[in-house]
């Protein structure tokens, strides 16, 4: 106990995470929100081959397609709702008024990911809700219902033991295509209330429970406790956006921070310490751009991007250049 509260205390994982390493993030809101952070601090992380997903069945089975031979979707996987063509397996931003312009969409998505996949050896799954939509045509779990009428499906909630079969499986098939693969499993801290204060809990443990025993089954599965860090550690609601939903700013900052002395080894902060500077300098809007003392401070920004870049060829410093009006 320590000033009325309960603090719980990051421990190093048995591996790290570095910018050598290739980062795909998959699930909710929330792995959004990580994966941000990771890409602006040049990380070499993808986030979401299909859109925001949610529940641990939907991204199993994206993470199944992606590694496939060649794109699995065809125009009659897709569907026509209010003047918009949609998929069953992706989120709403796929969706075009044009049925071909969806489905060029979605494989180039897939191009892009699948191709980042056979290097990636750092997966972080997010999973937000054990509470799923059933078509009742067809038993399938869909990964976003897209509004559709209600009558089309059956909502029910996975099992324990369901969510970890699903996700072994896909998991087992990742780590013998590469051996160097490390899993990160975590629970959305994002409150899903829809149905309910209680049904949100009930879900969320489901989630909990299933990485428990995940991480039992597999040595390169482990737990990250973004859920616990909102739940039990700042446990207050100046800590949650004014949806009272969506953890603050505060809170991912926190949570970051907590990820960052989990994964990451002084080298790799000493680097990110470095692109942190780089990324500040480039907010900074000077009154008088045109002063000589500017264009000297333009001068330093771009020497110390032309050396990270020279360093770590595979960092992209584009925006910071534009920021400052550079080209170099």
């Amino acid at each position: 106990m320590n000033d009325f509260r309960t603090i719980l205390p990051p421990v190093r994982a048995p591996f790290s995470i570095a910018y050598a390493d290739r980062l795909l993030l998959v699930g909710s809101c929330f792995t959004e929100n990580m994966g941000k952070r990771l890409q602006e601090h040049k990380f070499q992380a993808l986030t979401n081959p299909f859109g925001i997903v949610y529940n641990p069945v939907s991204m199993a089975r994206s993470l199944d397609d992606l590694l496939l031979d060649q794109c699995p979707f065809a125009e009659s996987d897709l569907f026509e709702n209010a003047g918009l063509w949609h998929s069953w397996e992706h989120h709403g931003h796929f969706s075009r008024p044009d049925r071909k312009e969806t489905l060029t969409a979605i494989s180039d998505a897939w191009q892009i990911f699948s191709a980042h996949l056979k290097a990636t050896n750092r997966l972080l799954l997010t999973f937000g809700t054990s509470d799923v939509f059933t078509l009742r045509s067809t038993r399938q779990v869909v990964a976003n219902n897209h509004k559709m009428p209600g009558a089309l499906f059956e909502q029910r909630r996975l099992s324990v033991s369901e969510t970890t079969e699903t996700v072994q499986a896909v998991l087992e098939k990742m780590k013998k295509r590469n051996p160097d693969l490390q899993v990160v499993l975590t629970v959305s801290p994002v409150r899903h209330l829809r149905s309910g204060l209680l049904e949100n809990q009930r879900s969320k443990a489901v989630l909990v429970l299933a990485c428990e025993e995940i991480c039992r089954v597999l040595p390169y599965a482990h737990y990250f406790p973004a859920y616990e860090l909102l739940m039990d550690d700042l446990r207050d609601y100046r800590f949650y956006d004014t949806d009272m939903v969506h953890p603050s700013e505060v809170a991912e900052e926190y949570v970051w921070e907590f990820f960052k002395k989990t994964f990451f080894t002084e080298e790799t902060n000493q680097l990110l310490a470095r692109v942190e500077k780089i990324r500040a300098a480039a907010q900074h809007r000077p009154f008088h751009p045109n002063t000589q003392q500017h264009q000297a401070f333009v001068q330093v920004q771009l020497d110390a991007i032309r050396q990270m870049e020279e360093e770590y060829p595979g960092m992209d410093f584009e925006e910071e250049k534009r920021k400052h009006g550079l080209r170099g």
